[in-house]
């Protein structure tokens, strides 16, 4: 159980216009300039205005969809993205201090590819990049690609799931380790840069990775070199115990879905089990549970606000994730009596990215400051630094020692 005075890490979640399906409806959400650099630059920069860890960018493979696994032909919400490394790039030099850490699917990338690609978010970010590790069984997402077909499901956690689901996840915990070694086929001074005697690597400081495993074959290296935080972070949302072995073995942060203290505590206690079984039991590995905010003056409006958007929606709005509708010393209460069950940090889902961000920011965060629950300033230069992690040594170097 975490220390009731312990500073609380803060991240947040973006998707479109916010994670209430009416969210694009209101006033204040910029539909039309969803699909334009500025629109994200401004999200970013009100999160970094109040001192965030970091913010997670929403990505997938096919339309979002009213249904789990299957598209709809819904025209009355958003639909369409723009990739989330790219947005994460663009934004990366108008700011200065939030990490950046977009969502990518492992399904049906290439871990090649996202090594490179998240290596150089990390240079343009100088420090302050991530990733979101996420699986897709979705059979018509594996039709765009036309490399392999996935076995049809009706729901994650149904028991006929199970085999389909357990490979998805191992495939995605393999994906990640290649990615890990590929960030590392660079040693930290493999580039010599040296005009007078023509050497500008030294050739013995790249490492082929030589990874075989049951889903990839991957020699490397990567062409990218060693990215400044030697290794970005890595996360993944986990709901059940296969996702949280995924989080146990090969994550730096794992956002869970707790609705109260109790499932708090379990949920905690059983990913601590996973990483000690997965040999990870002295790696540091936050634990952040997902909140779906609304935030308003009182805790009736913030009410009466999700009446409004549910009627627009035509339907009552669910989530996975715990939705609290009040005031920010409300969810500052939430936030304290879940981070004593033993979580590090939070990652908040705004229902409305262009109300409930700026609330976030400018009344939950001094809201926290004021009890002694989070940072006054940003204290590190790195992701990995505002987290507490440090950078890891380069496991091909540590061998050749």
């Amino acid at each position: 159980m975490s220390s009731t005075s312990a500073p609380l890490h803060l991240a947040v979640a973006l998707d479109g216009t916010g994670w209430h399906p009416a969210s694009w409806r209101e006033p204040v959400a910029r539909p039309r300039e969803l699909f334009t650099a500025g629109y994200w630059a401004d999200l970013i920069a009100e999160a970094e205005r109040g001192l965030l860890d970091f913010v997670t960018i929403e990505d997938g493979l096919g339309p979002q969809s009213s249904h789990f696994l299957d598209p709809d032909d819904r025209t009355d919400q958003v639909r369409g993205r723009l990739d989330a490394v790219l947005i994460a790039s663009r934004v990366a030099p108008l700011t200065r201090h939030i990490g950046l850490v977009p969502t990518v699917v492992a399904t049906h990338t290439e871990p090649f590819h996202i090594s490179k690609a998240i290596a150089t978010l990390d240079y343009v970010s100088t420090g302050r990049a991530g990733l979101r590790v996420q699986i897709t069984a979705r059979p018509h997402e594996a039709a765009h690609f036309g490399r392999r077909t996935i076995a049809r499901i009706d729901a994650y956690d149904s028991p006929a799931a199970r085999e389909v689901v357990t490979d998805l996840f191992d495939e995605a915990a393999d994906y990640v380790e290649v990615v890990r070694r590929l960030w590392d086929s660079w040693e930290d001074d493999a580039e010599i840069r040296d005009a007078a005697t023509g050497r500008f690597i030294d050739r013995d400081k790249l490492h082929y990775i030589d990874f075989e495993g049951r889903f990839f074959s991957v020699r490397g290296p990567s062409i990218t070199p060693r990215p400044p935080q030697g290794q970005p972070l890595v996360t993944a949302l986990a709901h059940q115990t296969i996702p949280f072995r995924l989080v146990a073995r090969q994550a730096d942060v794992g956002y869970v879905t707790p609705h109260d203290a109790g499932q708090a505590r379990a949920i905690v206690a059983e990913i601590r089990a996973e990483q000690r079984a997965a040999g990870r039991a002295k790696e540091p590995l936050h634990v952040f549970a997902d909140l779906v905010v609304l935030l308003d003056d009182s805790r009736a409006e913030a009410e009466a606000r999700l009446d409004r958007l549910d009627t627009l929606a035509g339907q009552p709005y669910t989530s996975d994730a715990r939705i609290v509708a009040g005031t920010a010393a409300h969810l500052a209460d939430v936030i304290e009596e879940l981070a004593a069950e033993g979580l590090s940090g939070f990652r908040l889902r705004p229902a409305v990215a262009g109300h409930d961000l700026p609330r976030i920011s400018r009344e939950l965060v001094p809201e926290l400051q004021r009890r002694g629950r989070f940072r006054d300033a940003y204290e590190a230069s790195t992701l990995r630094g505002l987290l507490g992690l440090a950078r890891p040594a380069n496991r091909y170097a540590a061998a050749v020692a």
